[in-house]
């Protein structure tokens, strides 16, 4: 087993940002985050059952809840599979946050508080180019920012190319531990920083208790499986809709078939993921999120 926690997992996340003893774990990464706009002096972190209801696989998603010491939120999140609609379900968050904050009555005059959304992505979205994007409302003729209580940063990990050794900023620095601690014999930096340093020590295996441990060693069996299951669901399914799709492309002879067969090769490629997926025992919903299949579809394979 690795020295050092893999963040990507549930119990790993949660070591690293998302338990009392690690908050200045999560304020000094926050705090360089956010470097030259704000600075965050206290934080403290808010029951799970605050952030917005959804359903998914824990294993491949899960998030932090805080709450600034000006009473702004912020959702840390990690996220390892790419998700259609990750976009709107990440707008969806904040908003909901937002909208907690209301309060009845004539004396409230919708005093909310600032909303930031920072989402760890292990994996890229196509219209994303950089590795980091930051959003929040601008005024589109004049491009002036409209308001900063709603701030979402998108971090494509698989985009930071890095070494250790080319890391120059104290963010980048951050973003190598993050994205390779797994992997780390020794924790960098850690002798000239005092975060680091108590990261290392958070974040070793060995240190940890044998429930924590356990807990541990679990999530990280669960997180191999899923994608295990996810990525042999794909190549499964894109192979049988490729050989499908050559077939009926060839047997129309035609562009016209062959855009036809192509198109019905994408959908048996879905139909073969969602296949795969259902024998291995995944839920509906999770099937319906990574194919776009209705549930009866789903119910009749």
């Amino acid at each position: 087993m690795s020295r050092f926690i893999n963040p990507f997992t549930d119990v790993g996340f949660k070591i690293v940002f998302g338990q009392e003893i690690s908050k200045p774990l999560l304020l000094d990464f926050l705090n360089t985050l956010l470097e030259g706009e704000e600075h965050i002096v206290d934080l403290s972190l808010s029951d799970k059952e605050q952030l917005p209801d959804y359903e998914d696989d824990r294993t491949l998603i899960y998030d932090v809840l805080c709450t600034t010491d000006d009473g702004s939120k912020i959702i840390v999140e990690m996220q390892n599979k790419k998700q259609g609609y990750f976009k709107k379900r990440s707008l969806y968050y904040v908003a909901r946050a937002i909208s907690r904050q209301g309060e009845s009555g004539k004396t409230w005059r919708y005093d909310i508080k600032a909303v930031y959304f920072v989402a760890f992505m292990n994996f890229t979205l196509p219209d994303l180019p950089d590795f980091r994007t930051d959003v929040m409302l601008m005024d589109v003729k004049h491009k002036n920012v409209f308001s900063k209580d709603i701030r979402m940063t998108f971090l494509q990990l698989p985009l930071f190319a890095k070494g250790q050794n080319e890391c120059e900023t104290y963010f980048e620095k951050w973003i190598y531990i993050f994205k390779n601690m797994y992997i780390l014999e020794r924790m960098p930096w850690a002798a000239q920083n005092a975060v680091f340093n108590k990261l290392a020590d958070i974040a070793e295996v060995s240190h940890l208790t044998g429930t924590k441990r356990d807990e541990y060693e679990k999530s990280l069996k669960r997180y191999r499986d899923s994608l295990d299951i996810f990525e042999t669901a794909r190549e499964d399914g894109h192979e049988e809709g490729r050989a499908e799709g050559r077939a009926e492309g060839r047997a129309e002879g035609r562009a016209e078939g062959l855009a036809e067969g192509i198109a019905e090769g994408e959908r048996n490629a879905m139909l073969a993921t969602a296949r795969n997926m259902k024998s291995d025992g995944m839920p509906i919903d999770i099937i319906v999120k990574y194919t776009h299949l209705s549930p009866s579809e789903i119910a009749e394979l």
